[in-house]
């Protein structure tokens, strides 16, 4: 017994795989269910009309009319006991082993389209083309990795082939034993790209996106080595955020939350940082040179307890500003405005504050050792420098 690929009459393509019965009458009532036709004559490829059932494996199917089939290019047909299978997978071919279709997934889609039972094929294939491979209307791109993992039981696939396009594909196939390790490195490489920190398009759409009435929140987000540079951040929260090697050059981070954020060696030259809340933030090796902190309107930067050791605030603008406890060893704070700003119980060790104007500012309790006070506006008086 074996199985015949029949066309309707003058044409070669969506051929049928049909098993050859015991009578012509038979295949001809087979003929007619697989085409939707009367079948009546039954051709060969070479013209002839067949009478009796005989050993070609390719046969074509007529409503009555005469043959048309004899211009026809011939079709290799794939017969029943071979043991090679042709794929075409959505254009490309595939050959293989009907073993390896059929074993290492006994109950898989594949499977039971090439396994053999006492009547036949487990699931009846699907059409084949005018080469004799038998069509599957899928994405060969993540089909391979499949045939590949039937052929030798190891999931090997290019970087650049989504695994999610995979697990679709051992899904639809019914290749349960890939699956659990599909979604395992779908999980591991959704992780990997929760933690890469944000683009500066990632935040503009989030800017463009977000109503003017609602608090815009990025805390806790990873924004390591972003260019945020001249963006409006007004009021936006970023406590606890991380914000290293962050470019902030000429934003406006007015009334910002960066709380306990990690803003260590990102630059913020010219920074609007009016009304900015810092407390405990760590800006060590930060660049904020000609920042300004004042707010017209009184609102005062607080910075207490914010790590500022070895920043550049030269020329800063930090009238008012809430230093208390604040680390600033080593900072270069050269010309700045400190007016009434509060540096109590800050450690200024080795701070370089030449030129700066600290009229009224409280340092009661300030570690000064080392520091620079060369050129300053104002004199300190002893009151401002209880140690």
């Amino acid at each position: 017994m074996k199985r015949v690929i029949l066309f309707k009459n003058g044409t070669d393509v969506d051929g049928k795989v049909v098993l050859i019965t015991h009578s012509l009458e038979e295949l001809l009532m087979a003929a007619s269910s697989k085409f939707s036709i009367t079948a009546k004559r039954i051709f060969t490829q070479k013209g002839g009309e067949i009478d009796d059932l005989k050993d070609d494996d390719i046969l074509y199917i007529s409503s009555g009319e005469a043959n048309t089939n004899t211009n026809l290019p011939a079709v290799k047909c794939e017969v029943r006991n071979s043991h090679w299978v042709t794929l075409n997978v959505g254009g490309k071919y595939f050959t293989t082993s009907r073993s390896t279709l059929v074993s290492k997934e006994p109950n898989s889609m594949l499977a039971r389209m090439f396994a053999e039972g006492d009547g036949g094929y487990l699931m009846t294939p699907s059409n084949v083309d005018s080469n004799g491979a038998y069509l599957i209307d899928r994405s060969p791109t993540y089909f391979e990795p499949i045939l590949n993992y039937l052929r030798n039981g190891q999931l090997i696939f290019d970087n650049t082939v989504n695994p999610e396009g995979v697990l679709e594909e051992a899904r639809f196939f019914g290749i349960e034993s890939v699956i659990p390790q599909l979604e395992a490195m779908i999980q591991g490489t959704q992780q990997s790209r929760d933690n890469l920190p944000l683009s500066r398009r990632d935040v503009i759409n989030a800017l463009i996106l977000t109503p003017y009435t609602a608090e815009l929140r990025f805390q806790g987000v990873n924004l390591a080595g972003s260019d945020l540079s001249r963006l409006d951040l007004r009021n936006i929260n970023f406590k606890y955020a991380c914000l290293h090697g962050c470019r902030m050059v000429g934003a406006n981070l007015s009334w910002c939350s960066l709380e306990r954020a990690d803003l260590s060696h990102a630059v913020l030259e010219g920074a609007q940082l009016l009304g900015v809340k810092m407390l405990c933030a760590n800006l060590e090796g930060a660049n904020l040179r000609a920042c300004n902190f004042e707010d017209p309107a009184g609102t005062r930067a607080n910075m207490e307890g914010v790590n500022l050791k070895g920043a550049n605030l030269e020329s800063s603008n930090m009238a008012g500003v809430n230093l208390r406890v604040a680390t600033l060893k080593g900072a270069n704070l050269q010309n700045c405005d400190l007016r009434a700003a509060v540096l109590a119980g800050a450690d200024l060790q080795n701070c370089d504050l030449s030129g700066s104007d600290l009229q009224e500012a409280n340092l009661r309790g300030a570690n000064l050792k080392d520091a620079a006070f060369e050129l300053m506006l104002t004199p300190l008086h002893m009151s401002q420098t209880v140690r």
